[in-house]
């Protein structure tokens, strides 16, 4: 059985000894994980004792970091306070390398915008500063 949570004991979680986030319902315990992650240690401690949820869909992370995250899983919001999370939403909480992924279309997404601005930014660089 999952350990289950209220927001009132995540929020007690928020500061860098003991760091708790909720993303899509489930509850993590990310402490160890503060000097580890990429986008620094600032970025979850914004959000201990909160729900990160739509800031981690917002950032777009690899299917390698949801991955990830099955170790930090600690519990679940209680029922009675849960919030409904998209269907495009899947539960990494319970992740498993034999579930259908579609890594490969969110990768290609997360490459072809910044690929694009690049070619851009050379044809105008060409365009306007070689003549």
């Amino acid at each position: 059985m999952t350990t289950q949570y209220s927001f009132s004991d995540v929020k007690a979680h928020n500061d860098n000894k003991s760091t708790w986030i909720v993303i899509h319902n489930n509850v993590y315990d990310v402490t160890s994980f503060l000097n580890e992650h990429p986008g620094g240690e600032e970025v979850l401690l914004e959000n201990a004792g909160k729900d990160a949820s739509e800031n981690f869909e917002d950032v777009g992370h690899s299917s390698d970091a949801r991955e990830l995250m099955v170790k930090y899983k600690i519990g679940e919001l209680v029922e009675s306070e849960r919030k409904a999370v998209k269907s495009k939403n899947i539960d990494w909480g319970t992740y498993s390398s034999d579930s259908p992924s579609t890594s490969s279309q969110s990768s290609f997404k997360s490459w072809i915008i910044p690929i694009s601005l690049g070619i851009l930014a050379t044809i105008l660089y060409r365009t306007y500063f070689q003549a």
